[in-house]
């Protein structure tokens, strides 16, 4: 092989690739940076892809910071393949999903970035993801919130207006951030209610309908009040469904990591799975509870009988969830990770604890970009098929 060689796959995203060079084995070198967006034009602003939260993350951009949402389609095997491609293989699974999510953000024309993940080391992941895009000739800007931790209100209003938009007005801004928390909130007990319920209805694929068009007119909404509507009518539309209940039904509930516990992409739609089986899940792990009311000095006295101490970003999450559905008789939990995530690996020793203990059976659920679908269905099935004997046998 000569010393350059070109992929097809780089070309496109405007990247040359030198194979065999003097200087190292491989080196990523940009043709051509995108041009500068024009100062004075309306900034366009992605987010990454998290569950349904694109829609609280929409009215942030558009009501909040006053500038363009961009919104990314359902994510494909493309956007897995993209991070991958452009990440180390030391990272886990959420970098690569989010990487991925940037690059395809980019391509749809954002100007502007915006990371907040954490609690964990994905907190300082902004600052690596912002490098490997500049080295692949992307011009943007990146709003990195996780900078911004600790400090005084004025320094996010600032970064606000150097990133995004210099002419934001505070009031307003301030007036629809709470707004934004609210839509938060009515997001999350909307999906609890769905999780609690959907494996049994009665027409087939009705709360998935009911549940999208919850979603289109919460993306519509442009103030606290639209939200309360979307809210009521939306809720009204989920109880008026027919289910049909057995009397001794299966009750799941879901732990793990921040991301990946809570994302359907990332999780190859593990709830949807368990809900066409029939089951009745149940998800502490949301936004609400662990960044609008969070309170870890209370959980960690839940669990004092398992830890002592603060484990990491959602382990004291992940263990009173799975302690609490124990103790309120829940069949089973399934406990779901990206592989390498140091804190949920802390945790699986203790749940296995917890199992011993109360008798709850847990399925442990490790995923990476290799993941697959067919792997992923043969272990729910088992799970599923040995909750359902134990039941029986209770009877």
């Amino acid at each position: 092989m000569g010393p350059l060689h070109t992929d097809r796959g780089q070309e496109a995203r405007g990247v040359r690739v030198v194979v065999g060079g003097e200087r190292g084995p491989f080196k990523l070198l940009p043709q051509k940076k995108r041009t500068k967006r024009d100062r004075h034009a309306r900034t366009r602003v992605a987010f990454f892809r998290y569950s349904y939260y694109d829609i609280a993350f929409k009215f942030f951009v558009e009501q909040v910071l006053d500038a363009d949402f961009v919104a990314l389609p359902p994510a494909t095997k493309r956007t897995i393949e993209l991070g991958s491609r452009h990440s180390s293989d030391f990272v886990c699974a959420p970098f690569k999903h989010i990487l991925g999510d940037y690059i395809e953000a980019l391509e749809l024309g954002a100007d502007v970035l915006v990371q907040f993940a954490g609690p964990c080391r994905l907190g300082y992941y902004g600052e690596l993801q912002q490098s490997i895009l500049r080295d692949l000739g992307y011009e943007f800007d990146m709003l990195n919130f996780a900078m911004l931790t600790g400090k005084p209100l004025t320094e996010y209003i600032s970064t606000c207006k150097k990133k995004v938009n210099p002419d934001v007005s505070v009031p307003h801004g301030a007036r629809n951030m709470l707004a934004v928390f609210k839509m938060i909130e009515n997001l999350d007990e909307a999906n609890d209610y769905y999780l609690a319920n959907a494996g049994f209805e009665v027409v087939p694929g009705s709360f998935d309908r009911a549940r999208a068009a919850y979603f289109d007119a919460m993306r519509l909404a442009a103030c606290e009040r639209d939200i309360a509507e979307a809210h009521r009518a939306g809720m009204e539309a989920y109880r008026a469904l027919p289910t049909n209940r057995p009397g001794r039904v299966l009750r799941v509930g879901i732990v793990g990591e921040y991301f990946t516990a809570a994302d359907p992409s990332s999780n190859l739609d593990l709830e949807r799975k368990l809900l066409g089986m029939g089951v009745e899940l149940h998800r502490m792990l949301n936004m609400t509870n662990r960044n609008l009311r969070y309170n870890e000095k209370n959980l960690r006295a839940s669990i004092s009988d398992y830890v002592t101490y603060d484990m990491g970003p959602t382990s004291s999450m992940t263990i009173a969830a799975a302690l609490k559905y124990a103790q309120e008789g829940f069949d089973g939990v399934v406990h779901l990770k990206s592989a390498g995530c140091t804190p949920e690996v802390d945790c699986m020793p203790v749940l296995q604890r917890i199992s011993r203990n109360t008798g709850m059976p847990v399925l442990y659920l490790s995923y990476d970009s290799q993941t697959s679908d067919t792997g992923l269905d043969t272990r729910l099935e088992a799970f599923y098929d040995m909750l359902a004997m134990k039941k029986e046998r209770t009877r």
